[in-house]
């Protein structure tokens, strides 16, 4: 099975990670941090002016850098649909 990646930055200290995606809505981004019995799971949620998704686990604030457009093409491409833009 494919599992999708996606680089988040840690805003405290600037350092970026690939977590592993489990769900991905518009509304809505399901991440896992981490592997085995350590690992944390996180909700990303789109800012007011939809510029990105941030989340909290662990008392650190993750952000990922992409709009709800960029998120909508996305999920239309995995889809299959072709009417998104890139």
């Amino acid at each position: 099975m494919n599992d999708e990646k996606i680089r988040v930055r840690v805003t405290s200290s600037g350092q970026t990670l690939d977590v592993v995606v489990l769900d991905k809505r518009l509304d809505l981004i399901r991440i896992v941090l981490g592997e085995g019995v350590h690992s944390v799971r996180c909700d990303l949620t789109p800012t007011r002016n939809g510029s990105a998704y941030v989340g909290n686990a662990m008392g650190r604030e993750l952000v990922y850098e992409r709009s709800r457009e960029d998120v909508k093409s996305d999920l239309a491409r995995a889809a299959g649909f072709r009417d998104f833009k890139r």
